[in-house]
């Protein structure tokens, strides 16, 4: 259960510097005495304000969650309703990967974390429902059939990891053009 207390100065410098590190480097790759150690506190205090390193991840992956769908929803808010609000959804994922160069932090955690009861497996599991919804609502405002969101939501994530993974330089391009395609023959 993440906390809903307020964080303390500490507890922000934990947080993101758990966050950077995290991200770039790998939540197993990552122990809390260099959490602590870089955050210019101690391991008492990552406890006494987490619980668990458990918990930081957990934390990490909603504070990137409400980081992205604020990013995905302002850039979106841009673009009028209708076909090309969609495929500009293809743009803001390009967008966020050029600045985001280790790839989607969930799809990554999920790697290291997917199984079990780790408190950060259902955030990563709200974060792609949430992101298939959203393809579903911006079709469903285009005017086309809901169904296209969670194939337009399969190209968005088989992007992420062609690029990431694979190497693709071209793969958000490549995604975009597949769903220009997949809305033509829809509507």
């Amino acid at each position: 259960m993440l906390s809903t207390r307020p964080m303390t100065p500490a507890g922000k410098r934990l947080l993101a510097t758990a966050s950077e590190l995290f991200y770039h480097r790998g939540i197993h790759a990552v122990g809390v005495d260099l959490i602590a150690e870089r955050a210019g506190t101690t391991k008492k205090t990552l406890y006494d304000r987490f619980g668990s390193k458990d918990n930081l991840v957990a934390l990490y992956l909603q504070t990137r969650f409400e980081r992205w769908r604020a990013f995905v929803d302002e850039r979106l808010a841009a673009v009028e309703p209708g076909p090309e609000r969609v495929l500009a959804a293809f743009d803001v994922l390009g967008e966020w990967l050029a600045a985001n160069t280790c790839g989607c932090a969930f799809v990554n955690a999920n790697a290291e974390i997917g199984r079990g009861d780790h408190p950060g497996v259902p955030v990563i599991h709200a974060e792609k429902k949430w992101m298939r919804e959203r393809y579903e609502d911006l079709v469903r405002d285009a005017g086309l059939p809901v169904a296209l969101g969670a194939y337009l939501h399969l190209l968005h994530e088989g992007a992420i990891v062609a690029l990431t993974s694979g190497g693709q330089e071209d793969a958000v391009a490549n995604a975009k053009s597949a769903a220009r395609e997949l809305l033509a023959t829809a509507g």
